[in-house]
């Protein structure tokens, strides 16, 4: 991860295709394409990959999640329960169809704590939203027991773990949706876009004319089309899917990359006392996309961030202070900072996030480092990086 790390002719050559057929647009203008629809190629192979009956690209990881819930119906006043832990997009993409963002604590697997989403659920709960941050994901089956139990949809996150399984299902193919994230720096990127995949034809339906306007696309003629319902404008361009048809296509090669590299950072660090590692639970297998450990405290976590800088190992990330990943940082969404007002819906029921107490999560996020597991490494580079993460870490 990223995999823009090996761009090389495989990507040059889609791109190359859609260049020459002069069709930047996936919708229409069939007589130009020569034979090209890069968006509809890249369906099809995510639809091989993930094991799934259908995949919906779109515009981005944040689009993704934005379509899953439309598409699920979900809308004003529903409740989505989602970690403390994970990227802004999360609650940027309940809020934006009128639903509320219900933070939960993660645990020792960096992800949702599935006793604090049993406590969370209120008669507006609709969905539970995992995140499988960092490449390894959440306790699926005992989230999916609660699902079930409460009559709620799975949604999960899988922007940061595509190739990760959980009971040798792909992440994202264990819930009702699942979402993943194809910008610059994932293991697979098309430069910008996303995708839905689901085994529910309706939300397929749904998925398939919301990203694009509401347009049914049915006949050949797109003028012609009618709108069923409303929608935005959430699509991907064939230009950015032709750079993602051939990263898919390669996406056994990175993990193997990552799988090999995490194992030597994994080794050197393996016997140190101070180190333990995040739990991956029983089932799962991650995609290496990061190595993320837990240290005594946090102060010894602050202080082992700042000396692993000074040595020369860069890509490692401190996530309590973050204002990208963690709520600690989450003004706009503690103070409800937004460029128009929110619905009163919305106002009324989001929780006074000032005044919670996430202690359990900074349990957790106040301990981890997560270090960025890259492609482009030579095997001098990553066994270098491994003696000196031992280094630092054996002398705090």
């Amino acid at each position: 991860m990223p995999g823009f790390e090996l761009f090389g002719d495989k990507e040059r050559q889609q791109v190359n295709d859609v260049l020459d057929s002069g069709v930047l647009m996936r919708y229409g203008f069939d007589g130009m394409r020569n034979g090209h629809w890069k968006a509809l190629e890249l369906e099809k192979k995510l639809v091989e990959k993930m094991q799934v009956k259908h995949t919906q690209l779109v515009s981005s990881g944040t689009a993704a999640l934005t379509v899953a819930l439309a598409s699920a119906g979900i809308g004003a006043g529903d409740e989505v329960i989602m970690p403390t832990f994970t990227f802004v997009a999360s609650f940027e993409s309940i809020l934006a169809i009128g639903a509320v963002p219900i933070l939960v604590d993660v645990d020792d697997t960096l992800a949702l704590n599935p006793q604090a989403v049993e406590n969370a659920i209120t008669e507006r709960t609709k969905v539970v939203m995992p995140v499988h941050m960092c490449g390894s994901m959440a306790d699926l089956k005992a989230l999916k027991t609660i699902c079930d139990k409460h009559n709620l949809l799975l949604l999960e996150d899988a922007c940061q773990a595509i190739g990760g399984t959980f009971e040798n299902k792909p992440l994202g193919s264990y819930g009702d949706l699942g979402c993943f994230s194809f910008d610059y720096v994932k293991t697979v990127t098309c430069g910008e876009g996303g995708a839905v995949i689901t085994n529910n034809d309706t939300y397929k339906i749904n998925a398939d004319h919301y990203s694009d306007h509401g347009h049914d696309h049915v006949g050949k003629d797109r003028g012609a089309e009618t709108h069923p319902f409303l929608g935005y404008n959430f699509r991907i361009s064939e230009l950015h899917a032709a750079v993602g048809l051939a990263q898919i296509e390669r996406l056994d090669e990175f993990l193997a990359i990552q799988k090999k590299n995490y194992s030597v950072l994994r080794e050197a660090l393996q016997d140190l006392p101070n180190v333990e590692f995040r739990r991956v639970p029983e089932g799962g297998k991650e995609s290496y996309a990061f190595l993320s450990f837990f240290l005594p405290n946090t102060e010894t976590a602050k202080k082992a961030h700042g000396e692993l800088g000074k040595a020369g190992v860069d890509a490692c990330f401190y996530w309590f202070d973050n204002n990208w990943h963690y709520y600690r940082e989450w003004q706009h969404l503690i103070e409800k900072k937004s460029l128009g007002r929110l619905p009163a819906e919305v106002q009324k029921q989001l929780p006074d996030y000032s005044k919670s107490d996430f202690s359990a999560s900074d349990k957790w996020v106040g301990r981890t480092i997560s270090c960025l597991v890259k492609l482009g490494w030579s095997s001098e580079e990553v066994e270098e990086r491994a003696q000196k993460m031992k280094k630092v870490l054996s002398g705090l």
